[in-house]
């Protein structure tokens, strides 16, 4: 995601669009008309006339009608909610409150539970848990649907207000009922909201060699964090540092530049992405500068179905550009990047304007990022309960404009190790336990992946 200031909206209406009823509508109850009566003789328009005299006609009914008095704002937000939620699953108005909590969760702290979340089929579906929250310590997890906020229903209720409802003052509680696959019936989560502070890049020493980071989003300390954690680790390693494994399971995102930086933290040369919207002259391409701050360690990366768009900005760039093997199961598929334009004094409106490529060309949109080594976390299949991955939500964006392959081709340059590596963990495999590494099947094959690759020679890192 990236924040652009401008006026759009305003920009959108100051070209004129409604006369008749719906001009004098407007002008009797607000005081000003859309358009000037001229343009009415413009034959070219006439649908648009006709559809937003619709507009206003159903306006001016539920203002005057609707059983209970409404205000024109909740008239207008809502309508203006409807058209850009309508368009795909990614854009929505924001109003004022949720504009500046949007730019908090950026800067890496809010107030909460710590659920990223998405809507779906009417529901509020978790993206994932983010660490050490409220949320993430209840045993909340990815892919849960969320069903009712204190007993009362999400559906009908705009995600936006939903996220809100989930905020509030530290130390209030908050009752989630949830539907699990494999749960027999719903289940009620009892939550303390706290002052959400986002530790976003959390790193250790594997086996005394291995460099393990795992960045959970992409806000605007990732960047700074993930250089600082590796530098650590190397000091703390010494000369035995073979590798770095980096952990994107479960992130949904984030900031597209930070995505960017982090590519270029481990590329010396070459494309990173490539953005393309709706026109030609639109389309941007970022760059790797001179440089790796592993000085050409081994990397192994970690994905799974929650990683998305700015998680696959990052597994992409490797993975096309050989500088990683990527282990575990297809991500997300998110590949779209929406703008965030601020409306002032009335919030914002976050709008798709671009998908964006790998370096090879590909969209990953609705297709995700297939890992080089497949590797699943458990051997359980339970019933699917609801959409998984983009290409399953409704009104997603169709798979254009990139090059026909949508995964990457074969690699010959894995080390024999992979070949031998089980899709599914061993039956006898402890229940995993995330503050135990051993029982993460995903990261005990990256680590026996990293430790077969070949050592290159050494070299000075940035």
């Amino acid at each position: 995601m990236k924040l652009r200031a401008g006026l759009l909206l305003g920009a959108a209406f100051a070209t004129g669009v409604a006369v008749g009823p719906v001009s004098g509508q407007l002008e009797r109850h607000f005081g000003f008309s859309l358009l000037p009566q001229a343009l009415a003789q413009d034959g070219t328009r006439a649908e648009t006339y006709r559809l937003l005299n619709l507009f206003a006609d159903v306006f001016e009914r539920a203002r005057a009608e609707y059983v209970e008095p409404v205000n024109d704002r909740d008239l207008i937000e809502n309508a203006i909610n409807g058209m850009l939620t309508g368009l795909d699953p990614h854009s929505s108005y924001l109003t004022a409150k949720s504009f500046r909590d949007m730019q908090v969760n950026t800067r890496g702290e809010f107030g909460g539970l710590g659920i990223e979340v998405t809507q779906e089929g009417g529901y509020i579906k978790v993206i994932s848990p983010i660490d050490d929250t409220p949320a993430m310590r209840a045993g909340v997890k990815a892919g849960d649907l969320i069903t009712a906020l204190d007993g009362q229903t999400v559906q009908g209720m705009s995600l936006n207000d939903a996220v809100e409802r989930m905020r509030g003052a530290p130390n209030t509680r908050i009752t989630v009922t949830i539907r699990r696959e494999g749960a027999p019936k719903p289940i009620e989560i009892g939550l303390v909201r706290e002052v959400i502070k986002l530790r976003v890049v959390r790193s250790r020493l594997e086996g005394g060699d291995v460099a393990y980071i795992r960045v959970s989003s992409f806000t605007e300390q990732t960047e700074v964090s993930v250089r600082r954690a590796f530098a650590d680790l190397k000091a703390e390693a010494g000369d035995k540092l073979r590798g770095l494994v980096l952990d994107l399971r479960n992130n949904p995102g984030g900031l597209l530049p930070q995505s960017i930086t982090v590519s270029d933290d481990f590329l010396d040369r070459g494309e990173i992405v490539s953005t393309r919207g709706r026109h030609a002259e639109d389309t941007q391409r970022w760059n790797a500068k001179s440089g790796d701050i592993t000085g050409g360690l081994p990397i192994v990366v970690l994905i799974n179905g929650g990683s998305a768009s700015a998680s696959e900005i990052v597994a992409g760039a490797l993975q096309d550009h050989r500088r990683a093997i990527l282990v575990g199961v297809r991500s997300f598929g998110k590949g779209s990047v929406q703008t965030v334009t601020p409306l002032p004094g009335n919030g914002g409106m976050r709008l798709t304007t671009a998908r964006y490529y790998t370096p090879s060309g590909r969209s990953i949109q609705g297709q995700g990022i297939t890992p080089d080594v497949e590797v699943m976390a458990s051997r359980e299949e339970v019933a699917r309960f609801g959409p998984q991955r983009e290409a399953e939500l409704n009104r997603t964006l169709s798979n254009t404009g990139g090059t026909p392959q949508t995964s990457a081709p074969p690699r010959n340059d894995l080390p024999a190790i992979a070949k031998e590596i089980a899709k599914l963990p061993p039956e006898n495999q402890p229940a995993f336990d995330a503050q135990k590494s051993e029982t993460d099947y995903q990261l005990q094959q990256g680590l026996a992946v990293l430790r077969a690759m070949p050592q290159p020679a050494r070299r000075a890192a940035r």
